[in-house]
Order: structure tokens, then sequence, then C-alpha cells
């Protein structure tokens, strides 16, 4: 293959981008299957307490690690012009200003949970878990991050990942409500009303925003930082890198 046609296409940055943020989102959409599932009054018979805190404990550093990755190879990607602070400080970038700022709410809200985890014991198990309901608040934030930011939305399989994760998060849910006895009987409705809402304006979102072919223009805040160059893209995804997840 011809340099020049190799130059234009997408970097190895890009790729690790993508994939990061992709398993990040499978990653965390587990870890909050299982905190719902295993959650409140319900515990299994054949699995132990223990384990399962250890097996959720593993999934939520397991997802910070890919999540990680996945902001540090955005910001080593000189595609696109993302800083360190855009991925702490929500809404500060001019790339995709809403779109990679729900990204940045939901890495807060993780990190967040991680260090008030640090410091349990001291922090108090009633604010401890106040705080640790953010974790789950980050998982719709990232959902909508990566519809809105990844150039991958319109592809056959990133779409089913994303109806996959949401169903599995809302069987989780309405499990939860099922399992949480006849008391509450006004909140367990609430949130089954909102939790079915999700899929409605995310539908709504997708077939109104990314799956439209004008949507690269209407998301970005700024044009990208391309380097010049006279041949085409390797491909029309190549032209609109984003962040994905």
């Amino acid at each position: 293959m011809h340099p020049t046609f190799l130059a234009a296409g997408p970097s190895p940055l890009w790729f690790a981008t993508r994939a990061g943020g992709t398993i990040a989102l499978i990653l965390l959409t587990a870890t909050v299957v299982l905190g719902i599932t295993v959650g409140g009054q319900y515990a299994p018979k054949r699995i132990a307490r223990f384990e399962i805190s250890a097996l959720h404990r593993n999934l939520s550093l397991l997802t910070l690690a890919f999540l990680v990755l996945h902001v540090l190879t955005t910001v080593a990607d000189t595609y696109v012009n993302v800083t360190l602070l855009d991925v702490v400080l929500p809404f500060a970038s001019s790339y995709r200003t809403l779109w990679l700022g729900l990204g940045t709410v939901a890495f807060d809200l993780l990190l967040a949970v991680l260090l008030t985890t640090a410091v349990r014991l001291r922090l108090g198990v009633r604010r401890w878990k106040t705080v640790h309901w953010l974790g789950y608040a980050s998982w719709p934030v990232a959902l909508f991050h990566a519809a809105g930011t990844g150039t991958d939305t319109k592809v056959s399989l990133q779409l089913l990942l994303y109806a996959a994760c949401l169903l599995v998060v809302l069987a989780a849910v309405w499990w939860r409500l099922y399992r949480a006895g006849p008391g509450r009987l006004g909140m367990r409705l609430a949130m089954g009303a909102a939790s079915a809402l999700v899929p409605v304006v995310l539908i709504a979102f997708l077939t109104t925003g990314p799956l439209q072919p004008d949507w690269a223009q209407r998301a970005s805040g700024a044009a990208p930082h391309a380097a010049p160059t006279t041949h085409q893209p390797a491909s029309a995804d190549a032209t609109d890198r984003g962040v994905t997840a």
C-alpha cells in the first residue's frame, strides 16, 4: 500500500481510544448490573457475599483501568485537541463540548466513587453509600457520551452493543424492583417508569442525531486540528475521528 495512503488513515492511538472506550463501557455495564442485582436485601444462595464484593470491586478497578487507557490515548492522539484538563473539567473542551463533557462527567463520578471507597471507614457507611450511587449515575451518562461522540455509532455491531448494554441494565433494575417487595410502591413505580423512558429517549436521540449524515458537523464545537494533506482519507470514518464510549 502506498505510504501516503497509510498516512491519511487513522492512527493506532485512534483505534486504542475506540477500543478502550468500548471495553470500558462493557465493563461498567457489568459492574452496574452486578451491583443492582445483588444489592439490597437479596443474597444469592450459592455465592458468598465476600465473593460478590470482591468481583464487584475487581470489575470496578478493571473498568477504571480501561477508562484511563481511553483517556490517555485520547489526549495523546493529536488529531483533535483534547487536553488533560478537558478530561477532568466537564465541558471545557472546544471539541464536541457537550458530548465529550458527558464523558468527563462520567469519569469524574467514577473517580469520586474510587476516592471515597478508599476512605470508606472514615467517611461512614451512609455517606459512602450516597456517593456510591454516583457510580450507577455514571452509566447512562457514559452511554450517551458514547453514542454522541463515538464515530462507530452508525456501525450495526456498535448499535447492537449499546442495545445489549441497555437491555441488561434495564433487566437488572426491574429485577431489583421486583425483589424489593411490597414496600415503597410509589418509589418503585417512579423508578420503573423512569427506567422505561431511557430507551425511548436514547432511540429518539439516535434517530435524530448520531444516525443522521450531518451529525459530525452538528456535534462538533470546532473543526478538528488535522494535519494538512492533499490526499483523501482512507475511509469516510477517518474524516471524523471522535472518542468512543
